[in-house]
């Protein structure tokens, strides 16, 4: 009796178990039957939440549902991820984080309540931003050579801004500080918006930004643009030359925004989510609107969850070599 007892439970405690997976296969085929909330761990009008919206917009076509933007902002970042990582895996909260807050913030965050690589899923790589060196319109130097020997001379009096330790703007100027040798005082700010309206009122005196939140400030005068961190010019910005062509080869750096979700959140999701992103970086408008900001559009075989996966991986290895020196 105790034995088919016993059979009885293992036979129920595996129908409740099929009965589970049934339910989140369902659920996963249904998904979305309502609002996605994407979070976006900056401040309005930064770079990651300019690209996080317009892929956003065509994406919510796609799957049939709005995606409401969430920002959440803090601790370079970090605080959004956190209440990212924390969220139900249900794939109606996802997130559009970036370098600074799936990498760079591994090693300048001792106690960081997430790991990128072990408390999230990949989901779809959305647009590289190409880094920029830049200062207010007023500041001394004429050119990339001559801010270098002014920096050198002056970085004890030189104020820095950036988004919060561990955002795109302040890992890219620690590289930059790193090359050059100096240790200027850093003023961070909640988001690159608001760093940028710093540096534009003439508050601060220079800083290390993504093209996106650049290039109308700089094609309206508004500050100055020494050069551009990549091998090549830009299209958007073509009068600004690179830093290898300006006299510094040493400092290159890009950034990279891309769309993840909670840990568990089921494949059938995730794929959803991916296959919506893909095609909206294959629509016409999303590519001209992305492209006239300066970005760059990945290719195909970049945009799989495993490759971004693969590359959430390297970037944690490459900003731990680079910025735990700087600890």
């Amino acid at each position: 009796m105790k034995l088919f007892n016993r059979r009885v439970a293992i036979s129920g405690l595996a129908a409740v178990a099929g009965f589970g997976a049934l339910a989140t296969t369902v659920q996963a085929q249904e998904y979305p039957t309502r609002n996605i909330t994407m979070i976006v761990p900056f401040a309005a009008g930064g770079p990651t939440d300019v690209i996080a919206r317009i892929v956003a917009a065509d994406m919510s076509k796609t799957l049939g549902q709005q995606i409401i933007i969430e920002n959440v902002v803090g601790a370079g970042g970090t605080t959004g991820a956190t209440r990212a990582a924390r969220a139900a895996n249900d794939g109606y909260t996802i997130i559009t984080g970036h370098m600074g807050t799936h990498a760079a913030a591994v090693p300048l965050y001792p106690k960081l309540a997430y790991h990128p690589e072990k408390d999230f899923e990949p989901v779809a790589l959305l647009a590289g931003t190409p880094i920029l060196i830049l200062a207010r319109k007023d500041f001394a130097p004429k050119d990339l050579k001559e801010f270098v020997t002014y920096v050198k001379a002056n970085s004890d009096k030189l104020n820095m801004a950036h988004a919060g330790v561990g955002s795109v703007s302040y890992s890219s100027c620690e590289l930059l500080s790193s090359v050059l040798d100096i240790k200027p005082t850093g003023v961070p700010f909640n988001g690159t918006g608001p760093a940028m309206n710093a540096l534009v009122g003439g508050q601060v005196d220079y800083m290390c930004d993504q093209i996106v939140n650049a290039v109308p400030q700089i094609k309206g005068g508004t500050i100055k643009a020494y050069a551009i961190a990549t091998p090549d010019r830009n299209p958007s910005l073509p009068d600004v030359p690179t830093t290898t062509e300006a006299g510094l080869p040493k400092y290159q750096a890009s950034a990279w925004n891309a769309i993840f979700a909670p840990k568990g959140t089921p494949a059938a999701i995730t794929a959803k989510l991916n296959a919506a992103a893909a095609k909206a970086l294959d629509d016409e408008n999303v590519k001209k609107r992305l492209l006239d900001l300066g970005s760059d559009i990945p290719k195909p075989e970049a945009r799989t969850q495993a490759a971004l996966g693969e590359l959430v991986k390297s970037e944690v290895a490459k900003w731990s070599a680079v910025l735990k020196p700087a600890m």
